[in-house]
């Protein structure tokens, strides 16, 4: 935005000549830049030069609240887990449940994002046991109450 504020004949120039390149006539592709910069310089410049839609964008207050409901809803198996199992299975219960969990996110997010699923599932899965891992050994290091 800044640029275009500053050099708005070079940035006209520049969105014209994008114009040109897929194929519009000169005097053509310099209307439709002036008409385009007109109504909403950003948004001209971002599908033309990016590929962006700004108004396809997430909102930063939907990604935020996405986040915090995953999350939330990600620590109530391991919780239920550790406060429903019997002390003598908790640590294996929850173990398991947890890598469920990671498989069911890793397909989920597999079918959401239509990638491959085998890939996500293993990413996932292997980065979840890590990060357990990683967790209950620093846990006993710093001699937290065994589960």
């Amino acid at each position: 935005m800044r640029s275009i504020a500053e050099a708005p004949q070079a940035e006209l120039a520049e969105l014209t000549q994008l114009y040109q390149a897929r194929g519009l006539a000169p005097g053509l592709a310099r209307q439709v830049a002036e008409q385009l910069t007109a109504h909403d310089p950003l948004a001209a410049h971002a599908e033309a030069e990016l590929g962006i839609d700004p108004q396809q964008l997430t909102s930063p207050w939907h990604a935020a609240g996405a986040s915090f409901l995953s999350f939330a809803g990600g620590a109530l198996l391991p919780l239920l887990a550790i406060t429903i199992v019997p002390s003598a299975a908790r640590l294996a219960v929850t173990f398991i449940v947890v890598l469920a969990a990671l498989v069911a996110t890793g397909a989920a997010s597999a079918a959401l994002g239509r990638a491959p699923r085998v890939p996500a599932i293993v990413r996932n899965v292997f980065g979840g046991a890590l990060a357990m891992g990683v967790t209950y050994g620093i846990g006993s290091l710093a001699g937290a109450a065994g589960i």
